[in-house]
Order: structure tokens, then sequence, then C-alpha cells
């Protein structure tokens, strides 16, 4: 198995952060077999969506419907709502993993693998790539 590490800043704000360009270049370097994202972090995750076309926001707008940044949160270190960002990946998971074939993520046509992060206390993420060949 190969592996290795990207830096990403989210900013200070709610983010659905588009990484397939990342992920697509370094299974490039593979022909045929399984592409594993991984985000180490308790505050972030992981999905695949169209972007561009207001899902993205939609996404976001149905988290904070679900997990509001307020402060009915018990874990309550950070930011107001900071707690959300500990269950978020409950819902959206740390993880995702994409079949590559022939060097090529095989995506629908309109998805893309994208880092979910409420976490306004924390803009550097770190997403690591592994792949595992057929």
């Amino acid at each position: 198995m190969d592996s290795e590490t990207f830096s990403v800043h989210t900013g200070g704000r709610d983010a659905v952060l588009d990484i397939t360009r990342q992920c697509a270049d370094f299974a490039g370097r593979y022909a045929d077999g399984l592409l594993h994202v991984f985000v180490p972090h308790a505050t972030a995750g992981l999905a695949i969506l169209e972007t561009g076309a207001g899902s993205d926001e939609d996404l976001l707008a149905a988290l904070a419907d679900l997990l509001p940044a307020d402060d009915r949160w018990r874990h309550r270190h950070g930011s107001a709502g900071h707690g959300r960002s500990h269950v978020m990946p409950a819902l959206v998971p740390p993880y995702a993993t994409v079949p590559v074939l022939g060097g090529r993520l095989a995506l629908g046509t309109w998805q893309s693998i994208c880092l979910v992060d409420l976490n306004v206390d924390n803009p550097d993420r770190e997403v690591r790539l592994s792949f595992v060949p057929a």
C-alpha cells in the first residue's frame, strides 16, 4: 500500500472543499485498485457529492439544521457550537473509498470528493491518501 498526506486550509468558516484533483493526481500514478481517503481529525469528514450547483451549500445548510452552532453541546471548549463539530463525523464520516480503473477515479459524472469542515477553530487539515492495488 502506498500512502501520502497533503494539507488543506479551510479558513474560519464552515466549508465544503473539493479535493478531487489532489485525489485524481495521486490515483493517476497507479493502474487498478482502491483509493482510500481519510482525514485524521475528530471534527472533519468526507463526502462524495456534486459541487458547484448548490449541493455543497445545501449540505452545509442541512448540517446547520441538524447540528446548530449554539450552546446545547456538552463538548464546550472553543467557539460557540464547537461540540457540533465533534458529532458531525458520525453523519459525514472521516473516510471514503473510490475505485480506480486504469489510473482514473471511477466517480460518476457529477461526483466530487469533498472535505467537510464545521470546525472554525482549526482551519488547517491533513488528508491522507492511500492506494491499495488490485
